[in-house]
């Protein structure tokens, strides 16, 4: 599973002490490996955490207004704020009182985590910035990943920040706005003519042959330090509400580490003080046509059966989700659930949040408020309970989405007769 590299004897990754079997417990020191040598299970980072929670407090609001605020939660070195790095996160967490009016929530208690203000855009900024902590940690030269789009173009714009060379895999048919915003920073794109399943299959046979010695992918061999970057998006929730946790959480499941990294997130926030503990439920978030997990849940089942993607949610189009199992165990556990809808609900859900609320989801966002409405209409998600959804990518590069419903509303000679005439005065 490791890869030869030319690693430091001491790796300094601030407080994380060596990684850890998610299955079985089983411990190794810190380095590029992703699967237990016992179990086989995944590993991931374990740490020697603060224990003063006010002193923790107070200097994660001292510090900048990104995610380098919690490094002293994260596997990232004391001085990573004077790294050159594309410094994600801290966005903004949108109190949406037209969209709980339109959904039948009451005001003030449900609210947008946007995600789509950081750097490239989509949460992915998140992860690969721990990512990219660890490649240097461990001597890679070339920093890469699998992706479904938003991770391309996240790991491009890292890479050169940081002045690593970049190869990114994707599948060959994704949105060309993804496409174009992974090859602008210069490094290579690579299509492969299959889905995200067949690129993440070859990527884990590069990362085996001598010609990926080297090669850092963020989502293999990084995975276990990649993944920790989804807990800040759990940190600052917290934080923006005032240091609570909030009743509900509506996240996007594609491999479904996200949704299993906020849920740690959350019990360390608890386990560590800066938060009371009481319940919380979370929601996974699916497109119909591609729902394993949303299947097995519905299921009452504990296995993900893998199912080939036929969605416009093209950044959740995993099949064979990794974290699938996890996701249900999280699900059921907090009280929660895991939905789906299908393409028409995805679009309808983007104009509803761009109406209400003034913010362009990609086709991701639109699976996850799609979901949102559906458990509000139920009666899973009570009005009476502060929820928060996540948007976790910009409007702008999915458009091909709301292109044929979505344009302008007429055009006219330049004068008020023609306004007038078309019924817009």
């Amino acid at each position: 599973m490791a890869v030869d590299t030319v690693a430091p004897a001491a790796v300094d990754l601030g407080p994380a002490t060596a990684l850890s079997c998610r299955e079985c417990g089983h411990r190794v020191p810190l380095g590029p490996v992703f699967a237990c040598e016992e179990c086989f299970g995944p590993l991931e980072v374990a740490y020697d955490l603060p224990g003063d929670p006010a002193a923790l407090r107070a200097r994660i609001e001292a510090g900048p207004a990104n995610i380098w605020r919690y490094a002293p939660l994260l596997p990232v070195p004391a001085d990573v704020a004077d790294k050159p790095n594309t410094n994600p996160g801290f966005t903004r967490l949108i109190q949406a009182d037209h969209l709980a009016a339109e959904l039948g929530v009451d005001a003030g208690n449900l609210y947008v985590k946007d995600d789509s203000g950081n750097p490239t855009h989509s949460f992915k900024d998140r992860v690969v910035a721990i990512a990219v902590e660890a490649a240097r940690a461990f001597g890679f030269t070339t920093l890469s990943c699998s992706s479904t789009g938003n991770l391309a173009g996240a790991v491009g714009a890292a890479a050169a920040r940081a002045g690593l060379r970049s190869c990114v895999f994707i599948p060959y048919d994704l949105e060309q706005g993804k496409v174009l915003m992974a090859a602008v920073y210069g490094g290579e794109v690579v299509g492969i003519e299959g889905t995200y399943d067949d690129v993440n299959r070859f990527c884990s046979e590069l990362i085996g042959d001598e010609i990926g010695e080297g090669w850092g992918f963020t989502n293999v061999n990084l995975r276990p330090y990649y993944a920790e970057g989804s807990k800040t998006l759990a940190y600052e929730i917290c934080e923006q509400l005032g240091w609570r946790l909030p009743d509900n959480l509506v996240i996007p499941v594609a491999s479904g580490s996200q949704l299993t990294k906020i849920d740690k997130g959350l019990k360390e926030l608890i386990a560590l003080g800066l938060v009371e503990d009481r319940p919380y439920k979370i929601f996974g978030a699916q497109a119909e046509g591609c729902s394993p997990v949303s299947r097995a849940y519905k299921d009452g089942h504990d296995v993900v059966r893998p199912v080939r993607p036929d969605t416009i949610a093209k950044s959740l189009a995993i099949g064979n989700p990794a974290d699938g199992p996890y996701v249900l165990d999280i699900a059921r556990r907090t009280g929660g659930a895991v939905e789906d809808v299908n393409d028409e609900q995805v679009v309808d859900a983007i104009k509803l949040l761009a109406r209400t609320e003034g913010v362009f989801a990609e086709t991701a966002g639109g699976v996850t408020f799609g979901v949102l409405k559906k458990l509000v209409a139920d009666g899973r998600i009570s009005p009476s309970e502060t929820t928060v959804a996540l948007n976790t990518g910009d409007g702008l590069k999915t458009l091909d989405a709301v292109a044929p419903t979505t344009g302008v509303s007429a055009t006219i000679k330049p004068s008020l007769d023609a306004f007038r005439a078309a019924g817009l005065a």
